[in-house]
């Protein structure tokens, strides 16, 4: 049976998490977190509606749906398509999406144990999607495809910049596997954070105090504040998930004469970290580079986890050993006339995207090894 939940705190936490491989945004409580916090809800443009699928009293497959007001917090861009919508008279609001909130990262969407009954999940809420007169669907940073082309779903491609472990050792031996120019880059920048007198401090699970979490927050808030723009997350929503997933959260301080002027917050699991938010109350030449990628790398290296995802765009990480890794995301339209539109769009969209990887690639951070660069 094909099911509607609008509070994900009526589903048990433990028939959710049993759906998929406990990265840390799939988690019940971090999504609970959301909306509990007032981070996601009506009053936001985000109104909860998850799609899940019951065997009798079991659940057996589930995702995280919503109904969107808007196109914030998506990191998948369809303002245009909205626009065109608008200019002919028709409302692409609300919409269907099936995505973390504010979130990224690609990973499980269709949530269950079998791909017969993620197909069967899928095609559930296309049905109950098309029945809804909404304009559209979208699902985005899926980790399988399948499902998807079996519905026909319209394919969008984009790019993100991830760093992966080759087996390091410490930071050093992951810069000798860098092109000259980049490694010195690198260490002229951290010598400068060193050198105007900051020092990072990782703080993990319970060690971040409640205090800790409202000076985040403040430079979290501070981010969006010097951009003209409110933040996404409530201060409840940190402190929730610092309470509910204390093993996943690693905070970076950045202190200078005894005082905290900056700080970043990661996630992590088993295998992943995961850069989230940064925000600082002075400015420090370098310090954003320093606290969102170098440390982040040092620590990932030094907990032998396999990669660091830097997080949407940002064309500077790939000179910060971040490697362009492609994402995808998958699209329905009710309106035959724009599914038709966008489909075209879509691949001369997907052309682009292949040849701007691939440019992308041309310019690695790592060293041609066919040819020696010489010392530092």
């Amino acid at each position: 049976m094909f099911r509607i939940i609008h509070d994900i705190n009526q589903i048990p936490a433990s028939a959710w998490d049993a759906l998929h491989d406990g990265q840390p945004f799939l988690r019940h409580a971090f999504l609970a977190a959301l909306e509990s916090s007032g981070s996601v809800g009506p009053a936001r443009g985000w109104e909860p509606a998850h799609a899940t699928l019951w065997h009798d009293q079991t659940l057996i497959a589930a995702a995280p749906l919503y109904l969107k007001s808007h196109s914030w917090g998506e990191y998948v861009f369809d303002w245009a398509w909205a626009d065109a919508y608008a200019r002919h008279g028709q409302s692409y609001y609300p919409k269907w999406l099936c995505a973390v909130p504010f979130t990224p990262v690609p990973g499980a969407r269709l949530l269950a144990r079998t791909e017969a009954q993620r197909s069967d999940l899928l095609r559930s809420m296309l049905e109950h999607i098309a029945a809804s007169g909404h304009s559209s669907f979208h699902l985005l940073f899926p980790d399988s495809d399948a499902p998807l082309l079996q519905q026909e779903l319209m394919q969008r491609h984009g790019v993100q910049f991830h760093w992966h472990n080759k087996g390091y050792r410490h930071f050093e031996d992951f810069l000798a596997g860098m092109s000259h120019d980049k490694r010195k880059k690198i260490r002229q920048e951290r010598r400068k954070v060193a050198e105007s007198g900051v020092t990072l401090e990782v703080l993990e699970g319970t060690a971040i105090s409640t205090s800790h979490w409202d000076f985040f927050y403040r430079c979290y808030a501070m981010t969006y504040a010097q951009h003209g723009g409110s933040p996404y997350l409530t201060p409840d929503f940190f402190q929730r998930i610092g309470t509910e997933l204390p093993e996943s959260c690693v905070l970076l301080l950045a202190s200078r004469e005894g005082r905290a002027i900056a700080s970043s917050l990661l996630i992590r699991d088993d295998t992943a970290l995961y850069g989230r938010y940064w925000g600082a109350l002075e400015h420090v030449s370098c310090l954003h580079f320093e606290a969102c990628y170098y440390a982040p790398i040092e620590y990932a290296i030094a907990q032998k986890l396999q990669r660091f995802e830097g997080g949407a765009q940002g064309e500077h990480k790939l000179a910060r050993g971040l490697d362009p890794t492609p994402t995808q995301s998958a699209h329905w339209i009710a309106d035959e006339d724009f599914r038709t539109a966008i489909a075209r769009f879509l691949q001369r969209e997907s052309l682009g995207m292949q040849h701007y990887i691939n440019e992308l690639g041309e310019h690695s951070a790592y060293r041609d090894r066919s040819r020696d660069e010489g010392a530092d």
